[in-house]
């Protein structure tokens, strides 16, 4: 019974990372690492409408009765990271 909310689920981040590399440059962000529905960039520097970039396509990656919220975070590692308040 679970195998078709996950695929959707896949689906969902897989066209979410296609719209983000649209939307962002190589310079501004660079994808490292898909963990479930989760997905790791590396910033050269922090910037807020870099975040917004990568946010939005997220939020819009496929069209849902209910709206997807997309929590940010920022950290030199996973064990500091700090949320990102949304605009």
């Amino acid at each position: 019974m679970n195998a078709p909310i996950q695929g959707a689920a896949a689906d969902l981040v897989k066209r979410a990372m296609i719209e983000v590399r649209r939307a962002v440059g190589p310079d501004e962000a660079r994808m490292l690492l898909q963990v479930h529905d989760e997905l790791v960039f590396e910033l050269p520097e922090v910037r807020s409408e870099v975040i917004e970039s990568i946010r939005r396509p997220m939020e819009q990656a496929m069209p849902l009765d209910v709206p997807i919220e997309v929590d940010s975070k920022i950290g030199a590692n996973w064990n500091q990271m700090d949320p990102v308040a949304a605009p």
